[in-house]
């Protein structure tokens, strides 16, 4: 299994729109973070997590050809604006992207992208055939996906384990049934926005690696980072099994 990491930032982007904060981060390109997104080659499958505003740059970076199967987390727009761009993969398929999400994630799609649903579906937008899924399920006999319910804030969302890779984005709190999915996973990225102050609705980087010790898996990245995490100094910072991801790093398991 290969991973690429597309993208690793906040909301907003980092930096945020004008530049804020450019000059007090330093000049390393690991600073330079896009939405939230992620890639995984695994036994000849495509499979995307989340499609942000930045995915048609995502996917050139890293030489996407093809999406066999796409993965939603959650409906809010640093996660889904990036559907959109999934057309050309749906010419490629010569047939809808197979997605996987909530109900909830579902009807929020069929009503943003309401163009891209039904009888005046516009032509040559994205093709999706949007499953609702709530217990794990296989892509094929050697993929095996588990929806890992997580809270982002009051909104309940999904992390994917995917075989021995765990991927969870916006989190605040993981249950205790969720965190028992993901044990035995051999590679966990986990959402930690800054160092502080304490965020309702996100892990901050000291609660994410709590999380992350209790749960004892050997190696860990933290993604989701706004504008106030320094790349190479939080690195040292952080325990040898735990680093920051950045966009474009891929790692294999």
């Amino acid at each position: 299994m290969k991973i690429t990491f597309l993208g690793t930032g906040t909301s907003m982007g980092v930096p945020v729109a004008g530049g804020f904060r450019r000059e007090e981060l330093s000049h390393d390109p690991r600073n330079e973070r896009t939405r939230c997104s992620v890639w995984i080659q695994v036994h000849g499958k495509s499979i995307l997590i989340d499609a942000g505003p930045e995915f048609r740059i995502q996917s050139i970076r890293s030489r996407i050809k093809k999406i066999d199967h796409f993965l939603i987390t959650h409906e809010h727009m640093d996660h889904v604006s990036g559907i959109d761009d999934l057309r050309v993969y749906s010419y490629i398929n010569k047939a809808p992207i197979p997605a996987y999400t909530s109900g909830q994630c579902i009807e929020s799609i069929h009503k943003r992208f309401d163009y891209m649903f039904g009888e005046n579906k516009y032509p040559g937008s994205t093709s999706l055939d949007l499953n609702e899924v709530t217990s794990s399920f296989k892509l094929d006999e050697e993929i095996e996906v588990t929806p890992l319910p997580v809270q982002h804030g009051d909104l309940d969302i999904l992390g994917f384990r995917v075989n021995d890779f765990s991927y969870l984005t916006d989190v605040k709190h993981i249950p205790d049934d969720t965190l028992e999915l993901i044990k035995g996973s051999k590679v966990i990225a986990l959402s930690a926005l800054r160092w502080e102050p304490e965020h309702p609705t996100h892990l901050t980087i000291p609660e994410a690696v709590d999380v992350l010790e209790n749960l004892d898996v050997p190696e860990a990245y933290l993604i989701h980072m706004n504008s106030y995490v320094d790349h190479q100094p939080t690195n040292k910072k952080l325990p040898d099994h735990i680093k920051l991801a950045y966009d474009q790093l891929s790692i294999k398991i």
